[in-house]
Parts: structure tokens; C-alpha cells; sequence
């Protein structure tokens, strides 16, 4: 325990150093950082998609650094400083967790997640997604927004109901898209948030699947690009046939 509260009074140290000396950590401001945090919280996901714990290492020290960073600059404008940012946490943490510090029984995840929500209702929230940030990539606010309401009992209850909305969304999109109609993009959202809803219920993480589809195309497609040219075709001059070859080889390279 020692070495790790060395460690981060030895963090605080250099940001106050740096903020006193820096020309660059001088001008930052909390509007400034923030593009920089959210391009950090990316790399925290590559690395954890590619098991890179070394990596990992480094990007979570990344982050800590910027949230050391903003409550510099809080305290400096006299609002508060990283002591009170880890007491709040501390203290929510102690609130939301009854079944630990209190005299709270709960059987299983789910009644932890639902309590939680219930609390935070309790603490003045009026809507259970107040906490869902607007900002989210579009899938994951789906994915939070239906966990949210699954925590206090808004949900299907077997995953055979929710793949029947899928398939009920699945040929409203294809009526409207048969069509040309402009319901067609309302139609294809519902679909995805349905797919996302069924994904929820077998415990597959829809923002990694798709993150991990997009690399296999990526490395398949660039395969396609390299090989071909080495046998000096250039893929716009090529026929889908041919391009298939390749993908395929790539394909089967993989497995």
C-alpha cells in the first residue's frame, strides 16, 4: 500500500510541477483536455480488445493523469481538488454498496444492479438515464440505456421474446426498405437497438463484436490489397471473383 500512495503523490508532484513550468501544461484548460481524455479512454479499449496488458499499463497511467490534470485546475479556481474527487467516489461507492456495508441482503448481480438504480433515485435523480451521457457512441448509449431499465425490472424476461422483436423489426425494416419509404432509417434504428437488446441478454458486448468485426475485415481487406499486388493485379481492375480468392485465402489464413 505504501509504495502505491508513493507513487501517486509522486504523480501529483509532477503535475504541479509541470503546471508551475510547462509552457504547454500552463495553457490547458478543461475544455482543452477534453478531446485529449476521450482519444486516452480509446486507447484504453484498444488495448484491452488486443490483450496488450503492456499497453494497458500505460494508457490506464494516460488517464490517471488526466483526471489528476482536471482537479488541478479545480483547485486552482478554488472548486476542489483530487482529495474530494476520491472522497466523493469513496462515499458513493459506501452508499451504493448496502449489501457490503450495510445490513442489505442481495442474492445475485442483478439485485445489486437494481439497487443501485433504485439509490441513485433515492438520491434525487428523477429518471433512472439521467446518467446515460448524451455523448455516447450511438450503440453504447443503446446498450447503457437498456441495462438502466433492466435495473428496476423494464425488460423481456426470456431472450426468445427479445429475438421475436428482432425478427418483427427485422421485417418492418425490409417492408419499408422494399419500399423506399423514409421510414426506412427510423425502421433500421429499431432493428439495431433490438439486435443490441439480444446481444444484452446473451452477454455479448455489441460495441466489442462489432470492434472485432471491424478488425477482421480490416486485416482480410488489407491481406486482399498486399497479395494481389504481389502478383501484380490492381484490385480496380479486378473482378469480384478474384478479389474473393484472396479474401477467402485470407479467411482461411485466420482459421
Amino acid at each position: 500500500m505504501d509504495e502505491k500512495k508513493k507513487a501517486f503523490e509522486r504523480l501529483l508532484i509532477i503535475m504541479d510541477e509541470l503546471r508551475a513550468q510547462c509552457p504547454w501544461d500552463k495553457k490547458q484548460t478543461l475544455d482543452s483536455l477534453r478531446h485529449l481524455t476521450i482519444e486516452e479512454v480509446y486507447e484504453l479499449g484498444d488495448a484491452i480488445l488486443k490483450g496488450d496488458l503492456q499497453e494497458l499499463k500505460k494508457e490506464i497511467g494516460d488517464i490517471l493523469l488526466h483526471m489528476v490534470f482536471y482537479a488541478k485546475i479545480a483547485s486552482e479556481q478554488q472548486h476542489f481538488d483530487i482529495a474530494d474527487s476520491l472522497n466523493s467516489i469513496c462515499d458513493k461507492l459506501i452508499s451504493r454498496h448496502p449489501h457490503i456495508y450495510g445490513d442489505v441482503v442481495v442474492k445475485d448481480e442483478e439485485e445489486v444492479k437494481a439497487n443501485w438504480e433504485k439509490l441513485k433515485l433515492k438520491e434525487g435523480k428523477k429518471s433512472v438515464l439521467e446518467g446515460v451521457p448524451q455523448s455516447l457512441p450511438a450503440m453504447v448509449k443503446a446498450q447503457r440505456i437498456q441495462d438502466k431499465a433492466r435495473g428496476i425490472g423494464f425488460d423481456w424476461e426470456r431472450a426468445e421474446q427479445v429475438w421475436e422483436k428482432v425478427e418483427e423489426e427485422m421485417n418492418e425494416f425490409k417492408a419499408e426498405a422494399d419500399a423506399q419509404s423514409n421510414k426506412m432509417e427510423d425502421e433500421f434504428g429499431d432493428l439495431l437497438f433490438s439486435l443490441v437488446n439480444y446481444a444484452r441478454f446473451k452477454g455479448i458486448n455489441p460495441e466489442d463484436a462489432l470492434e472485432k468485426t471491424n478488425r477482421k475485415f480490416i486485416r482480410r481487406f488489407q491481406y486482399l490489397e498486399t497479395e494481389s499486388a504481389k502478383d501484380g493485379k490492381t484490385m480496380d481492375q479486378m473482378s469480384l471473383t478474384e478479389m474473393d480468392v484472396y479474401w477467402n485465402k485470407a479467411k482461411s489464413l485466420e482459421n
